[in-house]
């Protein structure tokens, strides 16, 4: 596959994980449940291999050292680092199993075996799944990225920009805008960091309008305790006031960005 082929499968893997580490969390009584489906999606871009026992969906990776990495697909997500013979025993045992000693300390206590349970686990896969993908590249495959940009903007075609952004975006590690920094119909994001009590200091920005397909950036850091700034940033944002870069000279600066 081409970079931007891998790339873009680079960032489907990035959106499925954060879709699953989502519905992770709270406590074991608050009825919140793994999203297993988007779990499958993520697994099925992994190494591991899809294996049906008993009532179990186990996902397995086999390893030189004769065992496996075991992921079993429920609301724990753990991984063992063992045989899938122990695994059943130890998640879905029958009766005659459960009645012997040895059997009985594998099922009360799995820490000898098990590696990762939940968002460690869903880190663990994604960082697999991303190992398998070529990410390298050179500069005729960044200057293809702003050339489909610029093309797309100047033919109106919003989602090959948005495309070309959000292909900037990861190799910037521009963040998607936070709470205070949206606006309805535009898609944003830029350079995130976060200072003390709160404070969001967001820059440089791409501002991107759905609505005109107008296309800017904001090359300014500027913070969410600041009034002045963040006044500044709409009135941009809204077209009344001159952003540092627009048009096609964006995705000039993006490409120069990620070269330097």
């Amino acid at each position: 596959m081409s970079f931007k082929e891998n790339l873009l499968k680079k960032i489907k893997i990035d959106q499925l994980a954060r879709r699953v580490l989502t519905s992770i969390g709270g406590p074991p009584d608050s009825g919140l449940k793994i999203d297993k489906d988007t779990m499958r999606s993520l697994l099925e871009m992994s190494p591991y291999r899809y294996q049906k026992e008993r009532d179990l969906d186990l996902y397995i990776k086999e390893l030189d050292d004769g065992q496996n990495n075991i992921l079993v697909l429920d609301n724990e997500l753990p991984i063992y680092h063992t045989t899938v013979e122990d695994v059943v025993v130890r998640k879905s045992p029958y009766i005659g199993e459960m009645v012997k000693i040895r059997n009985i300390v594998k099922i009360l206590k799995d820490s000898d075996v098990k590696i990762s349970r939940k968002d460690e686990t869903v880190k663990y896969v994604q960082k697999e799944c991303i190992e398998l993908l070529d990410l390298s590249y050179k500069d005729p495959d960044i200057q293809e990225i702003a050339k489909e940009g610029i093309s797309s903007l100047e033919n109106g075609y919003a989602e090959g920009i948005r495309e070309s952004l959000i292909l900037f975006s990861d190799l910037l590690d521009y963040k998607p805008a936070p709470k205070a920094f949206r606006i309805r119909h535009t898609d944003i994001s830029g350079t995130l960091n976060e200072k003390s009590a709160g404070e969001l200091v967001y820059g440089p920005i791409i501002i991107f309008s759905l609505i005109d397909n107008t296309l800017k950036l904001l090359d300014d850091q500027i913070s969410s305790f600041d009034k002045s700034q963040m006044e500044y940033f709409q009135q941009v944002a809204h077209g009344k006031e001159q952003a540092s870069v627009d048009g096609a000279e964006v995705f000039r600066y993006l490409k120069d960005a990620v070269l330097k």
